[in-house]
């Protein structure tokens, strides 16, 4: 049995190409590929290859967990986007063990708070990091006081000047959406990030002694047109633009999902099926198709449901759900096919109508699902070779 991701590659590497150089050409410098969590997909091995085949020369990734990983398969500075904060014992624990790495030379930390970047004073010396803002996102990062207060701060001076750490540029995380009431979500983005530009420039640009802060920007979820308007206001800082979803998601015809199929049972009337012995419809055969909840299956990730239209159909969806009826990922015959029951952890059973026509065991059944929750048994590169 096997749930497959299947690559046109010569489709999908063109892609990665046209927004690298859609990149370079807004900011003049290189886009920085996002690997995190479950690598969108694909693996985080495979993007760290065709991050390499970019000519990347910086990673990012989610966590500290997943540094080593992506270490082994690539070159280059590898930025870790979660915040470094010790009251995370675990993560600062695993953040010790990096230390005594090889490579720990290469790995930037995300410092978010004055309180982090206080308690870096004291480590071991030669950390390099990137300090947060706190964007409109409202997640993570320091206020713009707090920002020029660090900068302020003799012993942050101190550290800087000796080599314990070395700050290589601002992070800005922006949100995806802006309301409205901002003007044009161009206008709204590049203004905020224009700001916090003026801030670090003004900062970098009257530093004085050894290791200043770096005059970089880091940035994320922002257009060509917003960057090309960025990096033309911001002309002595370098702008770093963090892609993953754009990316690596970004040409969905080059990337087939599908599932086998195992088994196919027609099913008299009345007849109880799977775990949960339900009924199905008149004359309908019950299809099991490898995919399940181990494979991300049936998990989603919440939507926004910001119209009038988004809600009614969160409302008709968990009415659906109540009553033990939704929709499968997988498509027979062109239509997407409601499931038995809830997923398996490996398999789905779905329903076929006695007008359709019915799969054979082997066939491969197309699945539309979220890349970022799905788990595959194989992911195959298609190639004319």
């Amino acid at each position: 049995m096997a749930f497959t991701l299947t690559i046109n590659a010569e489709k999908w590497r063109t892609h990665l190409q046209a927004v690298s150089q859609a990149i370079m050409t807004a900011t003049g410098h290189q886009l920085v590929p996002v690997i995190k969590g479950n690598g969108y997909g694909f693996g985080q091995e495979l993007l760290g290859s065709e991050a390499m085949n970019l000519g990347s020369d910086t990673i990012a990734v989610g966590t500290v967990f997943e540094i080593e990983s992506i270490a082994s398969v690539t070159e280059g500075d590898i930025v870790v986007l979660e915040p470094f904060d010790s009251r995370d014992t675990v993560a600062a624990a695993k953040w010790w063990e990096m230390g005594e790495k090889f490579y720990s030379g290469r790995i930037i930390r995300t410092v978010a708070s004055p309180e982090a970047l206080q308690e870096l004073l004291d480590g071991p010396g030669g950390v390099r990091i990137i300090l947060e803002a706190r964007t409109s996102m409202l997640r993570f990062g320091f206020t713009e006081g707090e920002l020029l207060g660090a900068f302020a701060n003799e012993r942050v001076r101190l550290a800087m000047a000796t080599g314990r750490i070395f700050i290589e540029g601002l992070s800005l995380h922006l949100p995806i959406d802006r309301p409205n009431s901002e003007g044009t979500r161009d206008q709204a983005h590049a203004h905020e990030v224009m700001r916090w530009a003026g801030l670090w420039q003004a900062e970098t640009a009257v530093w004085e002694g050894h290791s200043p802060p770096a005059p970089v920007v880091w940035v994320s979820h922002c257009t060509d047109a917003e960057l090309a308007l960025i990096a033309s206001s911001a002309t002595e800082l370098i702008i770093r633009t963090r892609v993953g979803t754009r990316l690596w998601l970004g040409e969905r015809s080059a990337l087939r999902v599908t599932g086998t199929v195992l088994a196919v049972h027609p099913i008299p009337e009345h007849t109880r099926v799977g775990y949960r012995q339900r009924t199905g419809p008149k004359d309908a055969t019950a299809v099991v198709i490898s995919g399940g909840t181990a494979h991300g299956i049936g998990l989603t990730a919440p939507s926004p449901t910001t119209s009038l239209r988004q809600r009614a159909v969160s409302l008709g969806t968990g009415a659906l759900d109540a009553a033990g009826r939704a929709l499968s990922p997988f498509t027979i015959d062109g239509k997407q096919r409601w499931f038995v029951e809830p997923p398996h952890q490996h398999v789905s059973m779905v329903w076929v109508n006695g007008k359709s026509v019915v799969p054979r065991v082997g066939d491969q059944l197309s699945a539309d699902v979220r890349f970022t929750t799905s788990r595959f048994d194989s992911v195959f590169l298609e190639t004319l070779d």
